[in-house]
Formats: structure tokens, C-alpha cells, sequence
């Protein structure tokens, strides 16, 4: 303020905030970080405004940098084959992670949603599972004959191991004591196949889920039936993952082209 000759609050104007946001940009500040003071400047000038300390407020007019879209990560279907492939089946263990993996992906729900499916949510001569969403919407998503094959040998011969002869309470995924398996379970299941396939990076459960979508668009699926099957409210969640699929496709072109 005092460089630009100003000697109060109330003093500031329209012009002024424009010089304020260019001197933040030179400071090769961050967008975001430049978002966050230009944000704090107008939440302070609206309370100066409330108080009747100043008589407008400058700030109201100035817009605040969008800030740049992170891209959802995900698998190379390459990798996912290795993290498909760490997976024994010899044990329940093994038998629950298997399906466990193979209906993430196959289905693209959420680690939250996963958790709630009971026995009877699972329609196995429909390849079905109904999801119990959020704002309690709940949606059909259907599942390939991978997932399939997973789930009926985990039914048969691998949840009836994990219960133990505890009471069923009728959840289809159960940790090592026979209850139901919770969302930090799944993370530390994710985690453990990940060291053992030898993939490099941590896992995150929704990389499933954004390889899901990733991998539906790029294979031709429209965006309204993947929003219908990710349970997503606003189709602009959805959209983010054509970004993906271009930018992936773009990598492609530049790695391979010879005039690229």
C-alpha cells in the first residue's frame, strides 16, 4: 500500500488490486498461492465492508487464477496384469484379495461403497452388483467374467474360512478374523500386492477407479454411461478423464512419431 501511495484501506481501489496481483505474479508465486491471497484479501475486505470501515470493496472484482486440473493417476493395463498376476490363490487370503482387486476394477466403485456390498447385493447370473452410493443413490454396475470367476471362487471356497464360524453379518469381503473389511484394510491390501507385483509408487484405491474410467473411455465408451456406472452426480467429474485419455494418447504420438 505504502509504495502505491496509499494511506488507508478505504484508499484502495479496482486499479490498485490489479497492481497487487501482478506483483504476486512476479514473485513467481504459485497459482494457487496467488489464488489463496487474493481470496484472503477479499474475505478481509468483506469484513472491513460489514463493519463499515470501508465503503466497497476493491477485491470483489478481482478474479482469482483457476488453478490447473491434476490429472487423475492410473494403471497401464500392462501393470495392472502384474498386479493381477501378485495375487495367490492358494489361500482365503489370497482367494478374497483376488476378488477384491478384480471387482475394483472391473466395477470402478469406491473403496466406501466396496466395503458396504453384502452377500445379497451380488447377483452372480447377471454379473451384477448393486453399489450403495452416495447421497444414498444406488445404482446396478455390472462385472466381467474375470471379476466372476474371482468372486465365486472367493464365495465358495474362501469367505467361509475367513468367517470362521463367527455369525455371518452377511458382508461379502471379510478381513482375517471373520468381520467386515474396512477402507484401511483395503489401502494395506493394495499396498502389500503392490511391493509384491514390483510396481514402483504407492497405491491409492482410486487408481482403480480412475483406471476404470480411463481405460472405458479410451476404448470408445461415451461419457454419460460411465458416469451412470462411477455414480457421479455432475457429468463434469466425469469429463476430467478425456483429458486423460488425450493426454495419454498425445504421450504416445510424441514418444513415437518420427516428426514429432
Amino acid at each position: 500500500m505504502s509504495e502505491q501511495g496509499l494511506t488507508s484501506l478505504d484508499d484502495v481501489e479496482y486499479a490498485d488490486t490489479r497492481i497487487y496481483l501482478t506483483k504476486l505474479f512476479d514473485q513467481q508465486l504459485s497459482r494457487k498461492s496467488v489464488a489463496r491471497k487474493i481470496s484472503c484479501m477479499r474475505s478481509f475486505y468483506k469484513f472491513l465492508l460489514r463493519e463499515k470501515m470501508v465503503e466497497d470493496n476493491p477485491f470483489s472484482l478481482v478474479s482469482i487464477p483457476k488453478l490447473e486440473k491434476r490429472l487423475p493417476d492410473f494403471f497401464y493395463e500392462e501393470e495392472l496384469s502384474q498386479l493381477f498376476n501378485a495375487c495367490e490363490t492358494e489361500t482365503a487370503i489370497g482367494k478374497r484379495n483376488k476378488a477384491l482387486l478384480e471387482l475394483l476394477y472391473a466395477t470402478g466403485i469406491r473403496v466406501g461403497e466396496c466395503c458396504k456390498i453384502q452377500l445379497k447385493d451380488i447377483d452372480l447370473s447377471s454379473s451384477t452388483v448393486l453399489i450403495h452410493g452416495k447421497r444414498k443413490k444406488d445404482r446396478y454396475v455390472p462385472f466381467g467374467s474375470f471379476a466372476q470367476d474371482a468372486i465365486e471362487d472367493y464365495i465358495k471356497n474362501g469367505r467361509p474360512d475367513l468367517l470362521k464360524n463367527k455369525d455371518d453379518h452377511g458382508h461379502l469381503f471379510l478381513n482375517f478374523r471373520g468381520g467386515p473389511l474396512t477402507d484401511r484394510g483395503i489401502r494395506e491390501i493394495l499396498n502389500k500386492l503392490i511391493e509384491k507385483s514390483a510396481l514402483t509408487g504407492k497405491i491409492h484405491p482410486h487408481k482403480l477407479r480412475h483406471s476404470f474410467a480411463t481405460h472405458m473411455m479410451s476404448n470408445g465408451a461415451d461419457m454419460r454411461t460411465v458416469q451412470e456406472l462411477m455414480g457421479h452426480a455432475f457429468l463434469s467429474s466425469t469429463q476430467v478423464y478425456t483429458h486423460v485419455t488425450k493426454e495419454h494418447l498425445r504421450k504416445i504420438y510424441m514418444s513415437h512419431h518420427p516428426r514429432a
